[in-house]
């Protein structure tokens, strides 16, 4: 299959390539960044790499001559690509945003004008689920009037009965934020749900949920089996988002401590560890690193630790206090190999080895490769003075 507008787009950097020359490209990337730490498993790729995405996004804009068009946002020119569909996007998602289009001009909607801080939509996000088939609608608007709303819902759902909720949200400020703070449900009840490794998740419009579910799938499991669980241990999910991987370990843990920033993904956490019957998971809205000091100066421990950080990798404040927690195991789970190198570096000299590297493909036709690493902990008299070391790499973050 070919993009007609993947030039333009630059969103799939690889889609030039053959599925095949793509996997082993990321192979290569990760052997080059990873495999002085040891050996680097053969990628694990889709069987069929098209229409993976559960979130298509499209943003809204009014030409010259006043059609609406609606496409990819190009980061490269700060413009638009008009396209009805996406390879790599969930396709009824884009008839959806398709539709709604087609929906706003019925009922003259406007979108937004940047240069005049006028107009309604913004952008349009669609979420779908792929285990139940549930999807989400979010209309990311500057106000939250909009026009003949009833009819316009009406019509919506009339035309595609799959959509369970649809969410207004508010980004009122000039800022081309993609989301705002406050929410108008249009219908349904805010949410969707999926089944994710056997376990029900609640989503809501600003929730972390990753994009592939069925390599997410793939990815966890490799972590779950690289943790080797026994029931005994005390767990850390440190940037546990709704609490993916948390209430999956929670199954074959003693206990699980989980911390994530985002507080509706918190909130997400505790509905889904209710909807789960999971009871021995505590979920806490602090910032990951901030709580591992925390954690680390009450002299707390843990048996596994969880870390699966943004794409700039984790803080050296976070991978001091990983030390001093002492975790038998680490399993690091990364969308940067690049940053999860550099990170390595400071955990191998502090006093771990890593065992594993398994590379899985989330984001075919994309240059981005993900990795999920084990480390466990040397026993003190098969490293030397690594304290004073590691003390001097977290000063100079190298």
């Amino acid at each position: 299959m070919k993009c007609p507008v993947y030039k333009k787009c630059s969103g799939c950097q690889l889609h030039n390539l053959s599925y095949e020359e793509q996997l082993e490209f990321k192979q290569n990337t990760a052997q080059r960044l990873l495999s002085k730490f040891g050996k680097v498993e053969e990628i694990k790729g889709m069987y069929y790499p098209y229409n993976y995405r559960n979130k298509a996004q499209a943003r809204f804009i009014t030409a010259r001559n006043g059609k609406i068009i609606s496409g990819i946002y190009q980061s490269t020119t700060n413009g638009i690509v008009s396209t009805d569909s996406c390879l790599i996007e969930d396709k009824k998602s884009d008839e959806i945003i398709v539709c709604i289009r087609e929906l706003m001009k019925k009922f003259k909607i406007s979108t937004y004008d940047e240069s005049t801080g006028t107009g309604f939509l913004r952008h349009v996000l669609v979420r779908r689920a792929f285990k139940t088939g549930e999807i989400m609608v979010v209309l990311a608007a500057f106000t939250p009037i909009l026009p003949h709303k009833n009819d316009f819902v009406h019509l919506l759902l009339q035309t595609h009965p799959q959509i369970k909720t649809i969410v207004l949200n508010i980004a009122d400020g000039k800022e081309n934020l993609v989301l705002g703070d406050r929410e108008i449900i249009l219908h349904g009840d805010g949410y969707i749900e999926d089944v994710l490794c056997g376990h029900r998740f609640r989503i809501s419009s600003k929730s972390f949920y990753q994009i592939n579910p069925q390599q997410t799938e793939v990815l966890y499991k490799k972590a779950i089996e690289y943790a080797n669980l026994t029931g005994k241990e005390t767990v850390v999910d440190a940037y546990c988002g709704i609490g993916t991987i948390g209430l999956i370990a929670a199954d074959k843990a003693h206990n699980v401590i989980a911390v994530e920033l985002n507080k509706q993904a918190v909130k997400d956490a505790i509905v889904n560890a209710k909807i789960n019957k999971a009871k021995n998971i505590r979920f806490y809205n602090e910032d990951a690193g901030e709580f591992m000091v925390k954690m680390a100066q009450e002299g707390m421990k843990a048996d596994v630790l969880f870390m699966d950080p943004p794409r700039a990798g984790a803080s050296v404040e976070f991978l001091r206090s990983a030390l001093k927690l002492s975790a038998s195991r680490i399993v690091y789970i990364s969308c940067n190999p690049q940053t999860q190198a550099r990170d390595l570096e400071i955990l191998v000299k502090g006093g771990y080895k890593v065992d594993m590297i398994q590379p899985v493909d989330m984001f075919p036709h994309t240059k981005h490769v993900e990795t999920c690493v084990l480390l466990s902990k040397l026993k003190s008299t098969q490293y030397i003075e690594i304290e004073f070391n590691t003390d001097e790499c977290c000063r100079t973050g190298k």
